[in-house]
C-alpha cells in the first residue's frame, strides 16, 4: 500500500511539474511571438488612437501608457472626453455625459481595471516576479478553432485566461473572472489583427464586454499605435477640480 501510495504521489509530482513545464514554454512562446521581451522591455510609453463602436455610436478613444504603472484613456462624442486614468497610486476619471465635467476620485473596485492595464508589459511579462501565476490548462476552442488555455491568477486573485493560437502563440481571447465584494464579475476579450510597431506586435482589433453577451460588447478598431512618444507625467494626476 505504502509503494503504492509513494508511486501515486510521483507521478501527481511529475504531472504538476510537466503542467509547469508546458505553462513555461507557452509563456516564453508568447513573448517571442509578440517581439521578444527585450524589444518589449524596450517600450517605455505607448500612445495609441482609433475609433471605438457602442450603442449604435462612433466615438473616438486615445490610450496612452507610461512605464511605472501610469495609464490615462479617453472616449471623445460630439466634442466631450470622458477621461479614466491611474497614476500609479490612485485612479481618477471625469464624466461629462453624466453631467459631472470636474474630475473625482474612483473608488479601489472601480480602479482595478485601470490598474491591471497600466502594467505596459502585460502580466505574462515577469509574471513570477509580480507574484502572478500561470497554469497551462490544455487544448480549448475559440470559434470552432483550437487553442492552447493558460489560466492567469494574478496578484490580486483576479484571474485572466488567455487562449493562444498554436501556430503564432499570439493570444486571441482573454477572459477575467474579478472577485468584487463578493461576487464575481466576467468579461471576454476578443483580439485580431496584429501588427507590428518598433518589433513589437499589437492587436489592432478589439472587441470587449460582459462574457457571453455580445449585445454588451463594444468593438474597438485601432487607427495608430506610437511607441517611445513623449509623454508628460503630468497626463497622469488628477487635475484640480475648478471652484
Amino acid at each position: 500500500m505504502r509503494v503504492a501510495l509513494k508511486v501515486a504521489l510521483g507521478i501527481l509530482c511529475l504531472t504538476a511539474l510537466a503542467s509547469a513545464q508546458t505553462a513555461e514554454e507557452l509563456v516564453a512562446k508568447n513573448i517571442q511571438a509578440h517581439g521578444g521581451l527585450e524589444k518589449i522591455k524596450a517600450v517605455n510609453t505607448i500612445r495609441m488612437t482609433g475609433k471605438i463602436y457602442v450603442a449604435g455610436f462612433y466615438a473616438g478613444i486615445e490610450v496612452e501608457k507610461k512605464r511605472g504603472n501610469l495609464l490615462r484613456q479617453g472616449v471623445t462624442l460630439q466634442g466631450m472626453t470622458q477621461v479614466q486614468a491611474y497614476d500609479a497610486a490612485t485612479g481618477w476619471q471625469i464624466q461629462p455625459f453624466g453631467g459631472r465635467k470636474d474630475p473625482e476620485l474612483m473608488g479601489e473596485d472601480d480602479t482595478r481595471d485601470l490598474v491591471e492595464e497600466s502594467d505596459i508589459d502585460g502580466p505574462l511579462v515577469d509574471y513570477q516576479a509580480k507574484g502572478n501565476k500561470v497554469e497551462y490548462l490544455g487544448h480549448d476552442t475559440v470559434d470552432g478553432d483550437d487553442v492552447y488555455e493558460l489560466k492567469v491568477t494574478l496578484k490580486n486573485a483576479d484571474i485572466i485566461y488567455y487562449y493562444l493560437d498554436p501556430d503564432t502563440y499570439l493570444e486571441i481571447k482573454r477572459e477575467k473572472q474579478q472577485f468584487i465584494r463578493g461576487s464575481v464579475h466576467e468579461s471576454d476579450e476578443l483580439l485580431g489583427s496584429y501588427k507590428q510597431v518598433a518589433g513589437v506586435y499589437y492587436p489592432y482589433s478589439i472587441e470587449v464586454g460582459a462574457k457571453n453577451d455580445p449585445s454588451q460588447h463594444v468593438v474597438i478598431t485601432v487607427e495608430n499605435i506610437e511607441v517611445n512618444v513623449p509623454i508628460n507625467d503630468a497626463q497622469f494626476k488628477m487635475p484640480v477640480p475648478k471652484k
